[in-house]
């Protein structure tokens, strides 16, 4: 059994929808409670964990820095002290806002980071956490996770295209929309072969392909889901926010393929399954 902390985020309900995992929302282990997480850990007796709780709430963290950090940092590390000592692998799922946005090219793995918000400054404290304790794990970093359920980009721009005629959509932020499914099969596929060759252990990217921007994303959605809604391409400076966006959230994922297995996910494919899905 692999037991995920996390249930109700977008990742979790995957990891939950494709079985073989036990999965631990809020009521049943607060995932920022080292005590209850090493309490967890010990009474499940895993194969592996992979930690899909966290706080997302990337303009909130700007004035709730240390809830995020509770979640996105002590959390994190606890889970990889009890799996170090347990002689488990850890998947710990990470973010592209762990560095500053600049430039054009795709982050490396192994690029220096500098991230630019609270969010990022909590998720990158989690990483180093995870390091920290020295056992087996993979910090997978992804990008703006889209599903059929919970709040994303998708269900909004959903939303908002049947209101509306026209929306003002920000052009200048790159990046790569992932769908949460194919983040849930690429944790389990790496919690496995973890268990099989720790030296698999390290930093790892794993981002929806082409990178695209987000009102070029939005453009995608309308004409796929058949909406009528212009899109106008906005400065980041047009729609300011309480957090600090990276322009650049291109990830290369090349490593990711060589040494897994997994190449990046097509996020037109994906984006057409939670069509699918929503319309069902």
């Amino acid at each position: 059994m692999i037991l995920v902390f996390g249930q109700s985020g977008q990742v979790a309900r995957e990891l939950a929808r494709a079985g073989g995992v036990t999965c631990l929302g809020r009521d049943a282990c607060d995932a920022g409670d080292p005590g209850a997480i090493r309490a967890a850990i010990e009474s499940h007796e895993p194969r592996a964990v992979i930690n899909a709780a966290a706080y997302t709430a990337v303009d909130r963290a700007e004035s709730e820095e240390d809830a995020a950090f509770a979640l996105n940092a002590i959390g994190p590390g606890a889970m990889a002290d009890a799996c170090a000592a347990s002689g488990i692998p850890l998947v710990h799922i990470s973010t592209d806002y762990v560095f500053d946005g600049s430039g054009k090219t795709p982050w490396q793995p192994s690029d220096a980071v500098a991230p630019i918000n609270a969010y990022g400054r909590s998720k990158l404290a989690g990483e180093e956490a995870v390091c920290a304790a020295g056992g087996t794990h993979a910090i997978l970093r992804t990008s703006w996770v889209v599903s059929a359920h919970g709040a994303n980009f998708v269900k909004t721009m959903l939303r908002l295209g049947a209101e509306r005629d026209a929306l003002n959509i920000v052009a200048d932020q790159i990046g790569g929309p992932t769908p949460a499914r194919d983040i849930a099969a690429a944790c389990l596929s790496i919690a496995e072969q973890l268990i099989a060759d720790p030296a698999k252990s390290g930093t790892y990217h794993f981002a929806g392909q082409p990178p695209v921007s987000w009102a070029e994303f939005a453009r995608a959605i309308f004409d796929r889901a058949g909406l009528r809604c212009s899109v106008t391409d906005i400065p980041s400076r047009d729609y300011p926010t309480p957090a600090a966006r990276p322009l650049n959230s291109r990830l290369d994922c090349a490593e990711t393929e060589t040494i897994f297995g997994l190449p990046a996910p097509d996020w037109r494919a994906g984006l057409d399954d939670i069509l699918k899905e929503l319309s069902s």
